[in-house]
């Protein structure tokens, strides 16, 4: 199974749902993000794996179609994580009641 990045689903999901992404709007779409998220806390509460997957899934699909409406790099948007925690630089973090 390819890997893929966050440039590349960006583009994947522009290409994919692009335009009608755009006809919803930015409002629209936070809402179905916020929708995705439930269904992803459900999914863990009932401990169902397929399912999990397939929300995760859903809400990565989701914050790329947001990004993309808002111009954001999700590489970019992520940086800040790439080596530890973004206040005090740990790894782990080590942050007091962190």
């Amino acid at each position: 199974m390819p890997i893929v990045d966050l440039r590349q689903l960006q583009d994947v999901i522009e290409r994919t749902f692009g335009e009608r992404d755009r006809a919803r709007g930015t409002a629209a779409t936070v809402a179905w993000l916020a929708e995705e998220v439930g269904e992803l806390a459900q999914a863990v509460r009932k401990g169902e794996r397929a399912a999990q997957v397939h929300e995760f899934g859903d809400v990565i699909a989701w914050v790329a179609t947001l990004a993309n409406q808002m111009g954001v790099d999700l590489t970019e948007a992520i940086e800040r994580y790439a080596d530890g925690c973004p206040r005090c630089g740990g790894l782990p973090c080590a942050c007091a009641g962190g």
